[in-house]
């Protein structure tokens, strides 16, 4: 086990033994359920998509997990080299596909962009090469995407948040930190400063304007516990950081959710027909 950089939140750490084992068998369950063997991941040199490739191998065997980075030309060099130690130390295969020249073309028509949606750009064209990649390998695409993230509405609809299946979807950036460390991911991966990468310079929490570990504790409170605002500031909460995490989560709702149908029929899909095992799967 390693040791974890980062603050241990005592009300989110579970029992990591048992919670990896509910996660393989999530995965080697789920994938064979839809008919294949193999997943793709989209291997960014961060902690998050590398637990998840991580697991996708407990769950498969390293035969069966292909790896993609897909670096920008402003990318930052270390995230390559995370991106191959680690696929080093899972025994996966590791492909590189440079985006440079898909995103450029785009941005040529498009000068006026700014960094977000250069950046939304990005995570898009990463997924479709993944989904391509998987329809190549008669593969699944699988998330990498942590559940703060998801809650405070920091992913790229169809872009980042954009998978067949996602093993770390339930569990908080500080969870991920500390799973990873139980089970000896590299360090420099766990220690580094979380980035999606984007631009240069860019960090997650500069552009949430909240540390995970803030943001975690908080989460926790208002979405597991179901406290009020009130009730997390007499726990000695800042307001100004509550508000802010109830404003992201109610804003993003629409990026945790399928697109909305209405209601016509006796049964709707994402409304009353939710579940593919109600057909015998």
């Amino acid at each position: 086990m390693s040791e974890n950089p980062h603050k241990i939140i005592p009300e989110l750490t579970l029992n990591w033994e048992l919670a990896r084992d509910m996660l393989v068998r999530f995965i080697d369950t789920e994938v064979k359920r839809a008919g294949f063997y193999k997943v793709v991941v989209g291997l960014s040199g961060g902690i998050d998509s590398a637990l998840s490739a991580y697991l996708a191998v407990q769950a498969l065997g390293s035969d069966s997990v292909y790896a993609y980075n897909m670096p920008y030309r402003t990318s930052n060099p270390d995230s390559s080299i995370h991106s191959h130690k680690m696929a080093g130390k899972l025994g996966i295969s590791l492909a590189t596909v440079d985006i440079t020249p898909m995103a450029d073309s785009f941005f040529t028509i498009k000068p006026e962009m700014d960094e977000i949606r250069r950046g939304n750009v990005m995570a898009r064209l990463r997924m479709i090469t993944l989904f391509d990649s998987a329809m190549e390998k008669d593969a699944l695409v699988l998330g990498t995407g942590n559940k703060t993230e998801a809650l405070l509405g920091y992913t790229t609809i169809y872009g980042d948040n954009a998978c067949s299946l996602n093993p770390i979807g339930d569990l908080y950036k500080t969870q991920v930190w500390e799973m990873s460390a139980q089970f000896d991911l590299p360090m420099e991966i766990i220690a580094k400063t979380p980035s999606a990468d984007l631009w240069i310079g860019q960090t997650d929490e500069d552009e949430l304007g909240i540390s995970y570990e803030t943001a975690d504790e908080i989460l926790f409170r208002l979405i597991d516990q179901r406290l009020s605002i009130e009730e997390a500031v007499e726990q000695g909460f800042d307001k100004r950081n509550i508000r802010l995490i109830t404003q992201r989560v109610k804003k993003y709702q629409f990026k945790r959710m399928m697109p909305l149908v209405p209601k016509l029929s006796s049964r709707t899909i994402g409304g009353d027909f939710l579940y593919a095992r109600d057909w015998g799967t």
